[in-house]
């Protein structure tokens, strides 16, 4: 992923995560082939940091950033607020920032921590921002999920899960409702030319779990054993953004850059609408994606 190229000039990209990791690299290779390139990250420090290192290896000039905590639900609307102050176009959004508490924790909306910022973010960031993706049309989304969705369930009736709190439970789960979220996204962006599709990175080796305390120093090490880095990692991310293989495709889900089955819990068209519903109530957003089915079935 290093051989510069012209592919993307005059399209815009939106990276959340992407001051380290794979977001980091995604910002990279997409600014290598010429795009607008917008971070999005925490930290003004590591975001200013980013978008040099980033303009020095790529010589591409147009590479800057935004600051949100994308576990405020205000801040994510500000992002998108701010966003679109920026730009008049939005080609590609990557919805890459992540994260796992072991212990719970709300937000300061009262939202599950790693609900929050693994599935309301890129709900509420992706419907604040579709008028400018259906007005850059063709345009994609890429949703990056994980493996972890495998096994996991939704429970829609503790789905900030006040009863019983498990870390990793909470992180499958939050995996499974952005594969839900990129198909009942897909289903109702037919025909809009804006495409959505979903990825797995594998096992990646990068900061990701570092806020857990000894656990997370753990997790680190043994990551750097057997992980593979985020170059990697980040293929398949810049695949489904950038490459023409992939114009028009929408509703997959991508490991090592092709189409694989995802679980059949990620297939429950009746849970994906129910999730967009409740995820509609949880944020406030405006139903900007209506469904095209003129009734919804009961969940």
């Amino acid at each position: 992923m290093t051989a510069p190229d012209a592919t993307m000039n005059g399209k815009v990209c939106l990276v959340t995560g992407a001051t380290s990791g794979i977001g980091a690299v995604t910002a990279r290779e997409l600014a290598r082939r010429g795009a607008t390139v917008v971070l999005a990250g925490r930290d003004e420090a590591r975001c200013a940091a980013a978008v040099a290192q980033i303009r020095g290896q790529t010589g591409n000039p147009n590479v800057e950033s935004l600051l949100a905590d994308l576990s405020s639900m205000q801040q994510v609307r500000e992002l998108a607020r701010r966003f679109r102050e920026r730009q008049s176009r939005l080609d590609v959004l990557v919805n890459n920032a992540g994260a796992i508490w072991m212990n719970r924790r709300e937000t300061a909306d009262g939202l599950e921590m790693t609900f929050a910022v693994n599935h309301l973010a890129y709900f509420l960031l992706t419907l604040s921002l579709m008028d400018l993706l259906k007005a850059s049309a063709p345009a994609r989304v890429v949703n990056v999920s994980s493996g972890a969705h495998r096994g996991a369930k939704l429970d829609f009736d503790d789905l900030m899960m006040k009863k019983s709190y498990n870390g990793w439970t909470a992180y499958c789960r939050s995996k499974l409702a952005n594969l839900l979220f990129t198909d009942e996204l897909a289903r109702r962006l037919e025909g809009t030319g804006v495409t959505a599709n979903a990825m797995h990175p594998g096992w990646v080796a990068t900061g990701f779990g570092r806020n857990n305390g000894l656990l997370g120093e753990a997790w680190l090490l043994l990551t750097r054993l057997f992980a593979i880095g985020p170059e990697k990692g980040a293929r398949t991310v810049v695949y489904l953004a950038a490459s023409p293989d992939v114009a028009g495709v929408s509703g997959g889900y991508f490991v090592h850059e092709r189409a694989v089955p995802s679980s059949p819990a990620s297939l429950d068209v009746a849970a994906a609408k129910r999730l967009w519903q409740v995820s509609l109530d949880l944020t406030g957003a405006p139903d900007v994606v209506p469904s095209h089915s003129p009734s919804e079935p009961e969940a």
